[in-house]
């Protein structure tokens, strides 16, 4: 019985160092507030250019874009008994020496199927084109893409930033005939068995003759966040769904949108945090051409929803 304490001071001190063990879900990192936070400093952000930060929807897996010898290239981390592994490319086309594109992804709900925008040599076309592409998870490997058919890609226009919602459903960005701006967003219901309908325009509430873009949707489609260009105030905009319709949207103040480009949303599953990503180019209105910086950022996703109280 004279033992007791010290038997609590040894199990306190076990349960102590079990619960300081890397087993966070957002690697570790102090969660932001209302003020927008650099996601992994020297690990995600680093002195390359990245942009993209997604999670798939249960947090095991964690997505990025990083330029690499000129090739947008997607780079994924795994949380693995607790710990996350180092960032990693994945190999999504087949010859890794020819300058492509693998970018803006987005993960179905069971986290086996991967959409994203590609660009790499077609056999029959004189040219590369952006279109959708989808890599399979098969025994915990990511297999090289295909490129998602027709109605949703196209060899005569661009497809774009495909984003994938719960029901398996896709909305995307194109510029094929037919829109209201240089490139519209698109949403395909998804029939079953890789198939889609045809994509319907989801109408000049959202989309601009300017141009809209770089879209999240929620999960189960109640709100969305687009970028717009080429209007009075371009960055990130964010429109609810109410009465099947989708409201005007609201440009999303600083913090958020700065005077820089502000692209690339994401709202993990759970709601809680909103990602996105920061260009800086040199000089500012060169856009990627040139860019000398990109970086991913996190916020508190109350800044989002605060905007729908009442």
């Amino acid at each position: 019985m004279e033992n007791k304490p010290y038997f609590l001071i040894i199990f306190g001190c076990i349960v102590v160092l079990c619960a300081c063990q890397p087993n966070s879900p957002y690697l570790d990192q102090k969660p932001p507030d209302k003020m927008p936070q650099l996601f992994m400093p020297d690990l995600v952000n680093t002195e390359h250019i990245e942009l993209n930060g997604v999670f798939n929807a249960d947090l095991t897996e964690f997505f990025f874009t990083r330029i690499v010898d000129e090739s947008f290239v997607i780079h994924h981390m795994e949380r693995i008994d607790g710990k996350w592994s180092a960032p990693e490319p994945l190999q999504l086309f087949p010859d890794r020496s020819i300058v492509s594109t693998a970018v803006d992804m987005s993960i179905t709900r069971d986290g086996k199927t991967m959409y994203f925008l590609g660009e790499y040599p077609i056999p029959g076309l004189d040219k590369s084109t952006e279109d959708i592409y989808k890599s399979q998870k098969t025994d915990g490997k990511w297999q090289l893409a295909t490129r998602v058919p027709y109605p949703i890609s196209t060899d005569e226009y661009t497809e774009s930033y495909p984003v994938v919602v719960a029901d398996g459903s896709l909305y995307f960005e194109s510029d094929r005939p037919g829109g209201m701006g240089n490139q519209d967003i698109y949403r395909a219901q998804y029939q079953g068995n890789g198939k889609f309908d045809d994509p319907v325009n989801i109408g000049s509430v959202v989309n601009t003759k300017e141009g809209s873009g770089d879209t999240f949707v929620a999960p189960d489609e109640s709100y969305l966040i687009v970028n717009r260009w080429g209007t009075e105030q371009p960055g990130l905009y964010l429109s609810f769904r109410k009465d099947d319709a989708w409201q005007t949207p609201i440009y999303l103040d600083e913090p958020i949108n700065s005077e820089w480009t502000d692209f690339c949303p994401f709202v993990t599953w759970d709601n809680k945090y909103f990602f996105f990503s920061r260009r800086y180019s040199d000089p500012p209105e060169s856009g990627w051409a040139g860019v000398v910086k990109g970086e991913v950022y996190w916020v508190d996703a109350r800044v989002l929803f605060d905007l729908n109280k009442g």
